[in-house]
């Protein structure tokens, strides 16, 4: 009797804690314990990655089913591909605010905080401007280079000049949420995921197939439903910064560019973004390696596997991000053992994330691929890819959760340094390799993959216990 209450109790408590994270009630969480602040912090955060991997599937599956669909689906991908290196833009902005602000919080200086957010903001209003004008103008040629066939760059290149001239919208998105995490507002964060997924679930299908007075657009129908959902969810994040109900603070001052502010973001922020371009660009290559080997259906199998990879690995990367708030906001505060000891207990929970998750790959694969497309040649393809990728899962988790930790103190160079040769002077020629000299196609691509995400891991983990990341200033 007294085990059952016992268990109840826990299952009262967690529950509790479980609301408390979608609610996102503000909490210190220097001072709670680091199960308790993981947990607030990882399941809006997860729920909120988990959406983000949502778009590229939902785009996916509707135009899986158009006619032509090994067309659409490989327009898909490699414009993903693309964006992937805008994605790092925004990756690295939200990483360096992540940093900055979590730091300002720790320090019991949420004025500060709320200033250092906005003057990123700055930053990647001016950036982006140029990006948008080169996507719009230059969309069909940047499938050309990608790999795609002329016929596949005739058909998707409106799709590609929506999403390119939408990119201001995403990386506002991701780096809105970026403040919010790193102020400790991980629930915020999730619901404007939440909101953007739900307007381009319901939009897709309107704009793809047609309804009522809107007309059937087909593949450039996912680009609109997209552009427009991450569109409102930009909208609820502007509100959510200027309704004073916040630990942040938001008047139009903190708009006005602070130079000195704005170099000390850079010098946090260009690294993460080197990091990610770096990580981003490779990807690139690898997708144009996998179509020039393997032609349109290797591609679009590979994309097809991406797209499931990617989310079932974004929410383990939600979880990574409730270490990088959680160091953060502990070095500001000046508890650095504690800063460790969070990093360690995130690190158990994905690797138990990611087990399940190898577990589903290795004997669902075809079943998800077949989700999307009806193609079997597509089918196998994506199928083998999921297998082969899923074997370095478990410690690529534990790898994200590392790098994580690096950029939410700040030390945004050592995670940069390593992508560096892993992806460059390792993954890169190894896939080169094995595709072309050993003629494995795109088999050999999916083997480097894994190869190298193992090897990042374990550089992260010599590096993280000799305790650099404890000193970084920002």
């Amino acid at each position: 009797m007294s085990q059952s209450t016992k268990t109840q109790g826990k299952l009262s408590s967690f529950f509790d804690l479980l609301v408390q994270s979608l609610k996102g009630n503000e909490v210190d969480l220097t001072s709670i314990t680091i199960k308790r602040a993981i947990i607030l912090l990882a399941i809006p955060m997860m729920l909120e990655m988990a959406m983000e991997s949502v778009f590229a599937l939902v785009d996916l599956y509707f135009v899986g089913h158009l006619e032509n669909s090994s067309h659409a689906i490989q327009t898909v991908g490699l414009t993903e591909s693309v964006l992937t290196i805008i994605y790092s833009l925004a990756i690295g902005l939200s990483m360096a605010a992540t940093a900055v602000v979590a730091r300002r919080i720790g320090e019991k200086n949420p004025e500060a905080a709320s200033k250092a957010g906005m003057q990123t903001i700055v930053i990647a209003v001016l950036i982006n401007i140029i990006i948008t004008i080169l996507g719009l103008i230059y969309a069909r040629d940047i499938l050309l280079l990608m790999g795609a066939s002329k016929e596949t760059a005739d058909h998707g290149a409106t799709f590609t000049r929506i999403m390119m001239g939408g990119s201001i919208i995403i990386v506002l998105l991701f780096l809105i949420n970026g403040i919010f995490r790193g102020a400790g507002n991980a629930a915020i964060a999730m619901r404007s995921l939440w909101i953007a997924n739900i307007a381009n679930i319901i939009l897709c299908p309107v704009f793809i197939n047609g309804f009522g007075p809107v007309p059937a657009f087909g593949l450039t129908g996912a680009a609109i439903a997209t552009t427009i959902g991450r569109g409102l969810g930009v909208s609820y994040q502007i509100y959510n910064l200027f309704n004073g109900r916040n630990a942040l603070k938001i008047s139009i001052s903190h708009f006005i560019p602070d130079l000195k502010q704005i170099k000390a973001i850079i010098k946090v922020a260009a690294p993460a973004i080197f990091q990610f371009v770096i990580a981003s660009c490779s990807w690139v290559f690898l997708a144009e390696l996998v179509a020039t080997t393997g032609g349109d259906e290797g591609s679009a199998g590979y994309q097809t596997a991406l797209r499931l990879m990617m989310f079932f690995l974004l929410p383990a990367w939600g979880l990574s991000n409730a270490a990088a708030t959680l160091v953060g906001q502990n070095l500001g505060a000046g508890h650095i053992d504690r800063a460790e000891k969070s990093v360690y207990q995130t690190m158990k929970y994905i690797f138990v994330f990611m087990a399940i998750v190898t577990v589903l790959f290795l004997t669902c694969g075809h079943l998800f691929a077949a989700f999307f497309t009806s193609d079997e040649k597509v089918i196998e393809i994506a199928s083998r890819a999921l297998k082969i990728l899923s074997l370095g899962f478990v410690i690529y988790g534990m790898g994200m959760v590392l790098t994580s930790a690096f950029n939410g103190a700040g030390d945004t160079w050592t995670p940069t340094k390593i992508n560096v040769f892993a992806f460059w002077l390792f993954q890169i020629p190894l896939a080169y390799l094995l595709a072309k000299h050993f003629e494995m196609g795109p088999t050999g691509v999916f083997i480097a993959i894994p190869t190298a995400e193992v090897g990042i891991a374990v550089a992260a983990f010599i590096l993280f216990k000799k305790g650099k990341w404890k000193k970084t200033i920002v």
